[in-house]
């Protein structure tokens, strides 16, 4: 994660089902859907004007730290989010091993 994100707050917003993080005035988000024992993740959408910032992947991160810390596993069905655990492989050790594309982490 770049350092400017570090100390941008992960927002859970229950109401929207989603986490959040707002830099610079602009959002980006992860639409999820929980259950007792998992986190699925659906969606990930950042406003164009953090295109290229890497706020995206910190908003991934930050969301997996906290599903990691839940003691839930991860339902990965989003496809940036797949492609960023792909991409970073240390992460699939909170994924679900039933989920479909297990194996192909």
């Amino acid at each position: 994660m770049k350092p400017e994100f570090e100390n941008i707050s992960l927002v859970k917003n229950e109401e929207k089902k989603r986490f959040e993080i707002e830099y610079k005035g602009h959002l980006a988000f992860i639409d999820c859907k929980e259950k007792s024992r998992q986190i699925a993740l659906i969606h990930t959408e950042a406003e164009s004007e953090l295109a290229g910032t890497g706020a995206a992947a910190a908003l991934v991160e930050k969301t997996l730290i906290y599903i990691e810390n839940s003691g839930k596993k991860l339902l990965p069905f989003c496809p940036y989010v797949f492609a960023f655990i792909k991409k970073h492989p240390e992460w699939k050790r909170i994924v679900d091993e039933r989920f479909e594309g297990y194996d192909q982490l």
